[in-house]
């Protein structure tokens, strides 16, 4: 089932088209589909030791080249396996857009293979969220249309976040969520210069090894902005102990924390209703998100 209406095919044969095309060096390598929650590209199992990763829709098309110039660039001061591009696809064969080939990272993704102990996970991404943080973000991309507008102000989600909450009643405690969110716009905005932040931290963009965190992948929404964005994996995939190693690492002030839990409101209530039916993993951890934000507000008030 497609998960968006204006969504490109893509296939075995037509990778096996574009490489023998375009990158005759890799022809004849077996090309298998990898089952995957990615919203924006079909990914592909290039030979053993490689992937082939396609945008499905329009929208995704500017993060081909974002990616294949700043990874490299962020790489080096970063403390887990990030994606290595090794070449970048042109359109051919009906296929209309750029695409990347990478180098191919071991391991499973988190959704599947749960972290053993996740205060250690909680402990590990937190310093690799602060590594991205102090990289040079100086002529980084800025929030926009390429990545969903990760890292701008809460304040311009206002309105599609209200308008997804009301879709949701009877399935969420609407008016719960809405409380909860116009708490997070109360919050005072970040007054740094912009940082880097991977812009889409869950389950699904972590791959775990072993039962450990070994490397993060999915930087269709790296842009430079508000930190706090990268704060929604403290409520979609953490709890408990492991949330609070994971702020005690990022040593985060009450108002970043505050819009991080905004982030992940915003996030899972405009994405629960959208991939309900196309996406359920994805749309179970929107609603774990979603359901801990509403959990924490709760006991917030009841310490007050």
């Amino acid at each position: 089932m497609p998960m968006h209406a204006n969504e490109v095919e893509t296939s075995v044969p037509l990778v096996r088209q574009l490489v023998a095309e375009q990158f005759p060096q890799w022809a004849g390598l077996p090309v298998t589909p990898v089952p995957s929650a990615g919203t924006d590209h079909a990914l592909f199992r290039l030979g053993g030791g490689m992937a082939a990763r396609l945008p499905r829709i329009e929208d995704a098309t500017g993060q081909v080249e974002k990616e294949q110039r700043w990874l490299p660039r962020l790489a080096p001061h970063l403390p887990l396996a990030i994606p290595e591009p090794l070449a970048m696809g042109e359109p051919g064969v009906g296929y209309p857009w750029r695409w990347s080939i990478y180098r191919w990272l071991d391991g499973e993704s988190a959704t599947v293979a749960p972290f053993a102990d996740p205060v250690a996970a909680a402990r590990e991404l937190a310093a690799f969220i602060a590594a991205l943080q102090r990289s040079d973000a100086v002529d980084g991309p800025r929030p926009g249309p390429h990545n969903s507008s990760r890292g701008v102000p809460l304040a311009q989600r206002d309105a599609s976040t209200r308008e997804a909450i009301a879709t949701l009643r009877g399935m969420i405690d609407a008016d719960a969520a809405l409380a909860a969110w116009e708490a997070t716009l109360d919050a005072q905005p970040w007054p740094g210069a912009p940082v880097w932040i991977h812009g889409d931290l869950q389950s699904g963009n972590l791959l775990s090894i072993g039962g450990r965190l070994s490397g993060v992948i999915d930087f269709g929404c790296l842009t430079v902005g508000d930190p706090a964005c990268d704060l929604m994996v403290a409520w979609n995939l953490f709890s408990g102990e492991s949330q609070r190693a994971f702020r005690a690492v990022l040593a985060v002030d009450d108002a970043t924390w505050a819009r991080g839990r905004g982030w992940a409101l915003s996030v899972g209530a405009i994405a629960l209703p959208y991939y309900r039916h196309s996406n359920p993993v994805l749309a179970g951890i929107s609603r774990r998100a979603i359901d801990a934000v509403l959990a924490d507000m709760e006991a917030n008030v009841e310490r007050q």
